[in-house]
Protein backbone atom coordinates (compact mmCIF):
# COMPACT_ATOMS: atom_id res chain seq x y z
CA UNK A 1 0.00 0.00 0.00
CA UNK A 2 2.50 2.32 -1.38
CA UNK A 3 0.25 5.22 -2.22
CA UNK A 4 -2.85 7.33 -0.38
CA UNK A 5 -5.69 9.56 -0.98
CA UNK A 6 -6.46 12.55 1.37
CA UNK A 7 -9.83 13.70 1.02
CA UNK A 8 -10.63 17.40 2.00
CA UNK A 9 -12.69 16.47 5.22
CA UNK A 10 -9.23 15.24 6.83
CA UNK A 11 -10.18 11.43 5.95
CA UNK A 12 -7.39 9.54 4.91
CA UNK A 13 -7.43 6.13 2.31
CA UNK A 14 -4.34 3.83 2.10
CA UNK A 15 -3.80 2.39 -1.48
CA UNK A 16 -1.71 0.90 -3.78
CA UNK A 17 -0.62 2.66 -6.94
CA UNK A 18 -0.68 1.75 -10.73
CA UNK A 19 -0.34 4.06 -13.42
CA UNK A 20 1.48 7.22 -13.64
CA UNK A 21 2.86 8.19 -9.76
CA UNK A 22 2.33 11.62 -9.66
CA UNK A 23 0.71 13.68 -6.98
CA UNK A 24 -2.33 15.34 -8.06
CA UNK A 25 -5.57 17.61 -6.73
CA UNK A 26 -8.52 17.41 -8.22
CA UNK A 27 -12.49 17.61 -7.68
CA UNK A 28 -13.43 13.49 -6.30
CA UNK A 29 -16.75 12.32 -8.21
CA UNK A 30 -18.11 9.15 -8.77
CA UNK A 31 -19.01 7.18 -11.43
CA UNK A 32 -21.81 3.93 -11.01
CA UNK A 33 -21.24 2.47 -14.91
CA UNK A 34 -20.21 -0.99 -15.01
CA UNK A 35 -18.75 -0.48 -18.18
CA UNK A 36 -16.93 2.07 -20.29
CA UNK A 37 -13.89 3.25 -18.09
CA UNK A 38 -12.02 3.93 -21.42
CA UNK A 39 -14.96 6.18 -22.78
CA UNK A 40 -14.78 7.67 -19.38
CA UNK A 41 -11.33 8.42 -19.42
CA UNK A 42 -11.24 9.96 -22.52
CA UNK A 43 -14.04 12.65 -22.21
CA UNK A 44 -12.70 15.91 -21.61
CA UNK A 45 -15.72 16.71 -19.46
CA UNK A 46 -13.69 14.64 -16.91
CA UNK A 47 -10.55 17.39 -16.55
CA UNK A 48 -9.95 18.52 -13.38
CA UNK A 49 -11.66 15.75 -11.65
CA UNK A 50 -10.51 12.59 -10.14
CA UNK A 51 -13.09 9.43 -11.34
CA UNK A 52 -14.03 7.00 -8.60
CA UNK A 53 -15.59 4.20 -10.62
CA UNK A 54 -17.93 2.15 -8.42
CA UNK A 55 -18.20 -0.70 -10.04
CA UNK A 56 -15.56 -3.12 -8.34
CA UNK A 57 -13.59 -4.63 -11.47
CA UNK A 58 -12.06 -2.24 -13.96
CA UNK A 59 -9.21 -3.04 -16.62
CA UNK A 60 -10.56 -6.23 -17.47
CA UNK A 61 -10.95 -5.84 -21.55
CA UNK A 62 -7.78 -3.29 -21.40
CA UNK A 63 -8.20 -0.54 -24.26
CA UNK A 64 -9.29 -0.25 -27.19
CA UNK A 65 -7.94 2.09 -30.51
CA UNK A 66 -11.27 2.65 -32.23
CA UNK A 67 -13.15 3.37 -28.33
CA UNK A 68 -11.69 6.85 -27.27
CA UNK A 69 -13.96 9.51 -27.45
CA UNK A 70 -11.59 12.08 -27.81
CA UNK A 71 -7.50 12.70 -28.06
CA UNK A 72 -7.12 14.09 -24.60
CA UNK A 73 -7.63 12.06 -21.06
CA UNK A 74 -9.76 13.97 -19.00
CA UNK A 75 -9.30 13.17 -15.61
CA UNK A 76 -6.18 13.73 -13.49
CA UNK A 77 -6.75 10.89 -11.64
CA UNK A 78 -8.88 7.29 -11.42
CA UNK A 79 -9.37 5.31 -8.63
CA UNK A 80 -10.69 1.77 -8.71
CA UNK A 81 -11.59 -1.35 -6.45
CA UNK A 82 -9.44 -3.83 -7.96
CA UNK A 83 -7.42 -3.37 -11.27
CA UNK A 84 -7.02 -5.99 -13.15
CA UNK A 85 -3.85 -5.78 -15.63
CA UNK A 86 -4.16 -9.26 -17.76
CA UNK A 87 -7.50 -8.18 -20.27
CA UNK A 88 -9.52 -10.71 -21.52
CA UNK A 89 -10.66 -9.27 -25.18
CA UNK A 90 -9.08 -9.88 -28.32
CA UNK A 91 -9.47 -6.06 -29.52
CA UNK A 92 -7.53 -4.94 -26.79
CA UNK A 93 -4.00 -3.16 -27.96
CA UNK A 94 -2.94 -2.17 -24.36
CA UNK A 95 -3.95 -2.03 -20.45
CA UNK A 96 -5.49 0.40 -18.64
CA UNK A 97 -2.23 0.99 -16.94
CA UNK A 98 -0.02 1.39 -19.66
CA UNK A 99 -2.68 4.57 -20.53
CA UNK A 100 -2.51 5.93 -17.22
CA UNK A 101 1.14 6.07 -17.23
CA UNK A 102 1.37 6.92 -20.63
CA UNK A 103 -0.98 10.35 -19.71
CA UNK A 104 0.94 10.69 -16.71
CA UNK A 105 -2.42 9.54 -14.80
CA UNK A 106 -2.44 8.16 -10.97
CA UNK A 107 -4.70 5.49 -10.48
CA UNK A 108 -5.05 3.81 -7.34
CA UNK A 109 -6.62 0.49 -6.75
CA UNK A 110 -7.34 -1.70 -3.49
CA UNK A 111 -9.66 0.80 -1.56
CA UNK A 112 -12.38 0.72 -0.76
CA UNK A 113 -14.63 2.40 -3.78
CA UNK A 114 -17.91 2.16 -1.87
CA UNK A 115 -17.11 3.83 1.56
CA UNK A 116 -15.59 6.31 -0.63
CA UNK A 117 -18.44 6.53 -2.60
CA UNK A 118 -20.93 7.16 0.35
CA UNK A 119 -18.47 10.15 2.09
CA UNK A 120 -18.90 11.79 -1.41
CA UNK A 121 -23.16 10.90 -1.47
CA UNK A 122 -23.13 12.36 1.85
CA UNK A 123 -20.94 14.71 2.10
CA UNK A 124 -20.75 16.03 -1.43
CA UNK A 125 -18.14 16.36 -3.71
CA UNK A 126 -14.88 17.51 -2.55
CA UNK A 127 -11.22 17.51 -3.63
CA UNK A 128 -9.25 14.59 -3.08
CA UNK A 129 -5.48 14.27 -2.84
CA UNK A 130 -3.27 11.12 -4.45
CA UNK A 131 0.06 10.73 -3.45
CA UNK A 132 2.55 8.72 -1.80
CA UNK A 133 1.79 7.15 1.74
CA UNK A 134 4.84 8.69 3.29
CA UNK A 135 3.10 12.44 2.68
CA UNK A 136 2.00 13.87 6.34
CA UNK A 137 -1.30 14.33 6.99
CA UNK A 138 -0.01 18.52 8.07
CA UNK A 139 1.49 18.41 4.89
CA UNK A 140 -1.09 17.13 2.58
CA UNK A 141 -4.02 19.17 4.20
CA UNK A 142 -1.81 22.73 3.49
CA UNK A 143 -1.85 21.84 -0.39
CA UNK A 144 -5.51 20.57 -0.50
CA UNK A 145 -6.11 24.08 1.46
CA UNK A 146 -3.74 25.88 -1.28
CA UNK A 147 -5.44 24.74 -4.32
CA UNK A 148 -7.81 27.17 -6.37
CA UNK A 149 -10.17 25.20 -9.58
CA UNK A 150 -9.13 26.68 -12.99
CA UNK A 151 -11.78 28.58 -14.68
CA UNK A 152 -10.34 27.92 -18.37
CA UNK A 153 -11.55 23.95 -19.01
CA UNK A 154 -13.54 24.70 -21.66
CA UNK A 155 -10.61 26.75 -23.20
CA UNK A 156 -8.30 23.73 -22.09
CA UNK A 157 -10.09 20.92 -24.53
CA UNK A 158 -11.78 22.78 -27.53
CA UNK A 159 -10.13 22.42 -30.72
CA UNK A 160 -7.72 24.77 -31.94
CA UNK A 161 -9.06 25.45 -35.42
CA UNK A 162 -11.73 23.72 -36.91
CA UNK A 163 -11.67 20.03 -38.51
CA UNK A 164 -14.06 18.08 -40.52
CA UNK A 165 -16.06 14.80 -40.21
CA UNK A 166 -17.80 13.85 -43.63
CA UNK A 167 -20.28 10.74 -44.15
CA UNK A 168 -21.34 9.50 -47.57
CA UNK A 169 -24.46 10.81 -49.24
CA UNK A 170 -25.10 13.68 -46.93
CA UNK A 171 -28.02 15.72 -46.65
CA UNK A 172 -27.31 18.51 -43.99
CA UNK A 173 -24.04 20.58 -43.04
CA UNK A 174 -23.79 21.05 -39.16
CA UNK A 175 -22.12 22.90 -37.31
CA UNK A 176 -20.58 21.58 -34.22
CA UNK A 177 -18.89 24.08 -31.49
CA UNK A 178 -16.63 22.00 -29.69
CA UNK A 179 -16.52 22.75 -25.75
CA UNK A 180 -15.51 19.19 -24.96
CA UNK A 181 -17.10 17.38 -27.81
CA UNK A 182 -17.49 13.39 -27.68
CA UNK A 183 -16.85 11.39 -31.03
CA UNK A 184 -19.35 9.10 -30.27
CA UNK A 185 -22.12 12.31 -30.89
CA UNK A 186 -19.72 13.15 -33.91
CA UNK A 187 -20.64 9.89 -35.56
CA UNK A 188 -24.30 9.89 -34.85
CA UNK A 189 -24.41 12.95 -36.58
CA UNK A 190 -23.30 11.33 -39.70
CA UNK A 191 -24.76 8.15 -39.00
CA UNK A 192 -27.90 10.71 -39.65
CA UNK A 193 -26.30 11.72 -42.89
CA UNK A 194 -24.88 15.13 -41.64
CA UNK A 195 -21.46 16.60 -42.57
CA UNK A 196 -20.15 18.19 -39.64
CA UNK A 197 -17.33 20.87 -39.43
CA UNK A 198 -16.34 21.02 -35.37
CA UNK A 199 -14.81 24.76 -34.65
CA UNK A 200 -13.57 25.98 -31.09
CA UNK A 201 -16.04 27.38 -28.86
CA UNK A 202 -14.74 30.73 -28.92
CA UNK A 203 -15.53 30.95 -33.34
CA UNK A 204 -17.17 34.20 -33.62
CA UNK A 205 -21.10 34.38 -34.98
CA UNK A 206 -20.14 35.78 -38.61
CA UNK A 207 -17.41 32.70 -39.41
CA UNK A 208 -20.44 30.33 -38.53
CA UNK A 209 -23.26 31.92 -40.33
CA UNK A 210 -19.97 31.60 -43.55
CA UNK A 211 -20.02 28.16 -43.38
CA UNK A 212 -23.70 27.75 -44.73
CA UNK A 213 -24.81 25.24 -42.20
CA UNK A 214 -28.33 23.52 -41.95
CA UNK A 215 -27.81 23.38 -37.49
CA UNK A 216 -25.61 24.52 -34.97
CA UNK A 217 -24.85 21.93 -32.55
CA UNK A 218 -23.33 22.85 -28.64
CA UNK A 219 -21.47 19.80 -27.07
CA UNK A 220 -20.76 18.91 -23.57
CA UNK A 221 -17.58 20.14 -21.73
CA UNK A 222 -15.99 20.87 -18.62
CA UNK A 223 -17.11 23.24 -15.27
CA UNK A 224 -19.36 25.71 -14.85
CA UNK A 225 -21.32 26.61 -17.85
CA UNK A 226 -21.24 30.11 -16.46
CA UNK A 227 -17.35 30.55 -17.03
CA UNK A 228 -18.35 30.09 -20.97
CA UNK A 229 -19.51 33.54 -21.68
CA UNK A 230 -18.39 33.64 -25.34
CA UNK A 231 -20.69 30.52 -26.25
CA UNK A 232 -23.76 32.17 -24.20
CA UNK A 233 -23.25 34.98 -25.98
CA UNK A 234 -23.16 33.21 -29.17
CA UNK A 235 -26.15 31.36 -28.25
CA UNK A 236 -27.98 34.66 -28.30
CA UNK A 237 -27.06 35.35 -31.79
CA UNK A 238 -27.76 32.19 -33.79
CA UNK A 239 -31.38 31.77 -31.96
CA UNK A 240 -34.19 31.87 -34.42
CA UNK A 241 -31.49 31.48 -37.44
CA UNK A 242 -30.24 27.79 -37.48
CA UNK A 243 -31.98 24.75 -35.91
CA UNK A 244 -29.64 24.12 -32.25
CA UNK A 245 -29.27 21.34 -30.57
CA UNK A 246 -27.29 21.16 -27.28
CA UNK A 247 -25.87 18.54 -24.98
CA UNK A 248 -24.81 18.14 -21.42
CA UNK A 249 -22.74 21.68 -21.45
CA UNK A 250 -24.90 22.48 -24.31
CA UNK A 251 -27.54 22.68 -22.95
CA UNK A 252 -27.13 24.62 -19.62
CA UNK A 253 -25.64 27.24 -21.61
CA UNK A 254 -28.75 27.33 -23.98
CA UNK A 255 -30.78 28.13 -20.18
CA UNK A 256 -28.34 30.59 -19.32
CA UNK A 257 -28.55 32.16 -22.50
CA UNK A 258 -32.73 32.82 -22.02
CA UNK A 259 -33.07 33.97 -18.58
CA UNK A 260 -32.70 30.79 -16.67
CA UNK A 261 -29.42 29.66 -14.09
CA UNK A 262 -27.90 26.75 -13.04
CA UNK A 263 -26.40 25.69 -9.74
CA UNK A 264 -24.00 23.00 -8.79
CA UNK A 265 -25.56 19.57 -7.62
CA UNK A 266 -24.16 17.90 -4.08
CA UNK A 267 -22.42 15.58 -5.84
CA UNK A 268 -23.35 15.46 -9.88
CA UNK A 269 -24.81 12.11 -11.63
CA UNK A 270 -22.44 10.51 -13.25
CA UNK A 271 -23.21 6.91 -14.74
CA UNK A 272 -25.30 4.61 -17.16
CA UNK A 273 -28.21 4.07 -15.70
CA UNK A 274 -30.27 7.17 -14.99
CA UNK A 275 -34.06 7.29 -15.57
CA UNK A 276 -35.58 10.28 -17.46
CA UNK A 277 -39.16 11.02 -17.93
CA UNK A 278 -40.37 12.80 -21.51
CA UNK A 279 -42.90 14.99 -20.58
CA UNK A 280 -43.98 15.38 -24.37
CA UNK A 281 -44.71 11.61 -24.98
CA UNK A 282 -44.78 10.14 -21.05
CA UNK A 283 -41.90 7.54 -21.65
CA UNK A 284 -39.19 6.37 -19.42
CA UNK A 285 -35.51 6.80 -20.94
CA UNK A 286 -33.16 4.77 -19.22
CA UNK A 287 -29.82 7.15 -19.70
CA UNK A 288 -25.98 8.09 -19.85
CA UNK A 289 -25.17 11.05 -17.71
CA UNK A 290 -21.92 12.72 -16.62
CA UNK A 291 -22.48 16.50 -15.57
CA UNK A 292 -21.96 18.72 -11.84
CA UNK A 293 -24.85 21.31 -12.78
CA UNK A 294 -28.27 21.82 -13.29
CA UNK A 295 -30.55 24.10 -14.64
CA UNK A 296 -32.72 25.94 -11.97
CA UNK A 297 -36.64 26.17 -12.98
CA UNK A 298 -36.72 29.44 -10.77
CA UNK A 299 -38.51 32.44 -13.44
CA UNK A 300 -39.23 29.59 -15.65
CA UNK A 301 -42.41 31.26 -16.68
CA UNK A 302 -41.07 34.34 -17.29
CA UNK A 303 -39.19 32.70 -20.34
CA UNK A 304 -39.97 31.23 -23.55
CA UNK A 305 -38.61 27.68 -22.20
CA UNK A 306 -40.08 24.74 -21.57
CA UNK A 307 -39.06 21.71 -19.97
CA UNK A 308 -39.61 18.63 -21.96
CA UNK A 309 -37.30 16.36 -19.82
CA UNK A 310 -37.13 15.46 -16.25
CA UNK A 311 -34.93 12.99 -13.56
CA UNK A 312 -37.26 10.75 -12.18
CA UNK A 313 -34.21 10.62 -9.17
CA UNK A 314 -34.49 14.17 -7.94
CA UNK A 315 -36.55 15.78 -10.51
CA UNK A 316 -33.91 18.05 -11.94
CA UNK A 317 -34.43 19.34 -15.36
CA UNK A 318 -32.98 17.17 -18.47
CA UNK A 319 -34.88 18.74 -21.42
CA UNK A 320 -35.50 21.60 -22.22
CA UNK A 321 -36.63 23.29 -25.93
CA UNK A 322 -38.26 27.04 -27.50
CA UNK A 323 -40.21 25.33 -29.77
CA UNK A 324 -40.97 28.67 -32.00
CA UNK A 325 -36.63 28.82 -32.08
CA UNK A 326 -36.19 24.98 -33.35
CA UNK A 327 -34.19 25.07 -30.06
CA UNK A 328 -33.96 21.63 -28.17
CA UNK A 329 -31.25 20.06 -25.74
CA UNK A 330 -31.05 17.74 -23.06
CA UNK A 331 -28.61 17.43 -20.09
CA UNK A 332 -27.95 13.47 -20.40
CA UNK A 333 -25.91 12.12 -23.54
CA UNK A 334 -28.08 10.33 -25.95
CA UNK A 335 -25.59 8.71 -27.97
CA UNK A 336 -24.34 7.24 -24.85
CA UNK A 337 -20.59 5.24 -25.38
CA UNK A 338 -20.67 3.31 -23.91
CA UNK A 339 -24.37 3.13 -22.73
CA UNK A 340 -28.59 2.96 -23.16
CA UNK A 341 -29.73 3.58 -26.49
CA UNK A 342 -33.22 4.89 -25.36
CA UNK A 343 -32.46 8.75 -26.67
CA UNK A 344 -31.11 8.10 -29.79
CA UNK A 345 -34.31 9.86 -31.39
CA UNK A 346 -33.49 12.57 -30.18
CA UNK A 347 -30.84 13.13 -33.62
CA UNK A 348 -34.01 12.44 -35.61
CA UNK A 349 -35.28 14.78 -34.13
CA UNK A 350 -32.50 17.37 -34.82
CA UNK A 351 -32.87 16.12 -38.24
CA UNK A 352 -36.23 16.88 -38.64
CA UNK A 353 -35.93 20.21 -37.31
CA UNK A 354 -33.59 21.13 -40.21
CA UNK A 355 -35.62 19.55 -42.82
CA UNK A 356 -38.35 21.62 -41.43
CA UNK A 357 -36.67 24.87 -42.04
CA UNK A 358 -34.96 23.77 -45.03
CA UNK A 359 -38.24 23.48 -46.23
CA UNK A 360 -39.73 26.62 -45.00
CA UNK A 361 -42.50 25.10 -42.67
Amino acid sequence: MDRKLVLQNGMELQAKGFGSQKEVIAELVFNTSMVGYQEILSDPSYTEQIVVMTYPLIGNYGIIDEDYESKLIGPKGFIVREYNDKPSNFRYTKTLNELLEENEVPGLTHLDTRKLTRILRDEGAMLGLICDSDVSHEEAMAKLAAYSAPKDLVARVSCRKKWYSRCANPRFNVVAIDCGIKYNIIRELNRYGCNVTIVPYNTSYETIMALNPDGIFLSNGPGDPENVPEVIDLIRQLQGKKPIFGICLGHQMIALANGLHTYKLKFGHRGGNHPVKNLLTGKVEITSQNHSYAVSTDGIEKTRVEITHINLLDQTVEGLRIDEDRIFSTQYHPESASGPEDSKYLFGLFIHNMEAMKEGR
